[in-house]
């Protein structure tokens, strides 16, 4: 049986296309997919992230189980990297993501406009 972190409650996560140099190296695979990061808050963030160690140190994938926002159905997301932080708002898991084509263009998307300037360092013009 594949190992899997679960959303349990809260909204489906939103993902944000990465385009650093060392992602490029997580994106092996004969499926055209593409890497993404997703935030999400948890209680146990090293717990998790050491499910994902484990899972790998096996050579067993581990993926990030979630409902979709548009029609409510369960979808997987094979893991490819993971981090905890400690925020003031309490842990966040990192989680890198490999996402199909199809999916991207369902799930990914950004909050607002200030988005440019965080990714790029300055303002739209």
């Amino acid at each position: 049986m594949d190992e899997k972190i679960t959303i349990i409650e809260g909204p489906p996560p939103t993902f944000e296309a990465v385009h650093e140099g060392w992602v490029l190296g997580l994106n092996e695979s004969p499926i055209l997919s593409d890497v993404a990061i997703t935030r999400l808050r948890t209680f146990n963030g090293p717990a998790l992230v050491e499910r994902c160690h484990r899972a790998w140190r096996n050579q067993q994938p581990i993926y990030l189980e979630y409902r979709s926002e548009e029609d409510g159905l369960e979808r997987n997301a094979p893991i490819l990297a993971a981090r905890s932080v400690d925020t003031e708002d309490g842990q966040v898991l990192l989680l890198w993501v490999r996402l199909t084509d199809e999916e991207i263009e369902l799930e990914l998307g950004y909050d607002d406009e200030d988005d440019f300037e965080d990714d790029f360092g300055f303002p739209e013009d």
